[in-house]
Order: C-alpha cells, then sequence, then structure tokens
C-alpha cells in the first residue's frame, strides 16, 4: 500500500510518525505508545537505484555535442529522486561546473528561499538542467545541444514521475513546452508536459531575479500558483 500526502497527514494527525526508507520495500508506522506494536506497509521504490545510477554514468560519459570539450564536468541534477516537485532550469554557470550541482551560488541561494517560502527544502526537491554541460560564458543554449541533452531529461522526468514541474526562465520554458511564448505570457497559466503527464508551472530564473528584484513579487505569485496546482493534484 502506498500512502498519498492526505493518507499521511491524517496518520501524523492521530500521532502516528511515518518513516519512509528512501530506496528500500516498506514503510514503518511507529504507532501511538499505547499501542506499540508496528504496522509495515510494502511499496516499490520510486526509481531503481541501479538505473537510475546508470543513467547518471550515462550523462558523464557523454560526448554528444562539442560542449563536453570545454566542461570540468558533468550537472546531472540533485535532489530526491521520490521527490514530487521538480526544478528545470536553464544550464550550468562556472559554478555548477566546477562543483557539479545545479543551482549553487548566488543563484542556489535565491532558489533555497524561495522553496522555503512554500514549505520546501532543497532535499526535498528535485533539481535539474536543460543541459548537463556549461556553454561557454553562460550563454544561451544551442538548439543542436538542447537535442542532444533531452533524451536525458526526458528519461530522468519519467523516472522521477514528479506531481509538478517548475520551468525556471525561459529558455527552460520555451524547450520544455516546445513553445516560443515570451515568458511574461506564460507566467499564471497551467501547462501540462506530455509523458508523463504532469502540470507545468513557468516562472522567472533566479539569476534573473537577482538582477531584477523588482519582478520577486511576481514570482512569489508563481510559487503561490503552483502551490495551488499541486494541491489540485493531491
Amino acid at each position: 500500500m502506498t500512502l498519498n500526502t492526505a493518507q499521511r497527514r491524517y496518520l501524523e494527525a492521530m500521532g502516528i510518525d511515518v518513516f519512509i526508507a528512501r530506496y528500500g520495500e516498506s514503510r514503518v508506522l511507529a504507532v501511538k505508545p499505547e499501542n506499540p506494536v508496528p504496522v509495515v506497509l510494502t511499496y516499490p521504490p520510486a526509481v531503481d537505484p541501479a538505473l537510475w545510477e546508470a543513467l547518471r554514468g550515462e550523462v558523464a560519459a557523454c560526448t554528444r555535442c562539442a560542449l563536453h570539450k570545454g566542461r570540468t564536468q558533468t550537472v546531472f541534477g540533485v535532489g530526491d529522486t521520490a521527490a514530487e516537485w521538480l526544478f528545470i532550469g536553464e544550464a550550468p554557470g562556472a559554478e555548477e561546473d566546477r562543483q557539479g550541482e545545479p543551482f549553487v551560488g548566488r543563484a542556489g541561494r535565491l532558489l533555497n528561499s524561495m522553496l522555503q517560502a512554500i514549505g520546501l527544502r532543497r532535499e526535498e526537491v528535485y533539481i535539474a538542467n536543460i543541459l548537463k554541460c556549461r556553454p561557454p560564458d553562460n550563454r544561451d543554449p544551442r538548439p543542436e545541444e538542447i537535442a542532444c541533452c533531452e533524451p536525458y531529461l526526458r528519461r530522468q522526468i519519467r523516472m522521477i514521475n514528479p506531481k509538478i514541474i517548475l520551468a525556471l526562465g525561459r529558455v527552460a520554458a520555451q524547450n520544455l513546452l516546445k513553445i516560443d511564448t515570451p515568458i511574461g505570457k506564460m507566467r499564471g497559466r497551467r501547462y501540462e508536459y506530455p509523458d508523463p503527464r504532469v502540470p507545468v508551472i513557468v516562472t522567472y530564473h533566479p539569476a534573473y531575479l537577482l538582477r531584477s528584484p523588482k519582478e520577486k513579487r511576481k514570482s512569489w505569485q508563481d510559487l503561490q500558483f503552483a502551490l495551488r496546482v499541486y494541491r489540485e493534484s493531491e
């Protein structure tokens, strides 16, 4: 039996603690002291760790486009592979290329604050990019580079199977949704990723918000909208 969010909240309201094994075969519920017998509910792991690591290895060894020649390392993604929230940005920058993790530095700290504003922690979501390698001088990704990386991201989305995707910035949104609509017109609308069918909400990239702090209010509106869409899917 798999517990959904509403069921977990109901059990917690009853004073039942829910312990979830990251890649295990069961959930163990430690019940109230007056009834100390644990209840074990089996469930399938969200992502097969062997398949996930195999995909990570494919990305690390990728030479499909010229970007591999200048990278320090690939930036596969970070977070919980059982996450219900998936955040997708554009491409690694210089610091991400050095550390091998997306959204570090000032943009990463702002993203962390955005997550906290809607009650999430970085460890509870999954964060990835359209590209797995850094474009030189942080230029926009080229169509052929995106085409080479797209199968990797598509497989990540299928394996994680999130309940909602947030596209961070114009490049991520337009390429994820296969449209050329300006980001200002994409905000406040519910899109859908086709396979698996997942709602997609568009907001500004944290790096853009650092350059244009007056737009943070709009980003907060987008996050509130995403929360409403997410709750509708529960």
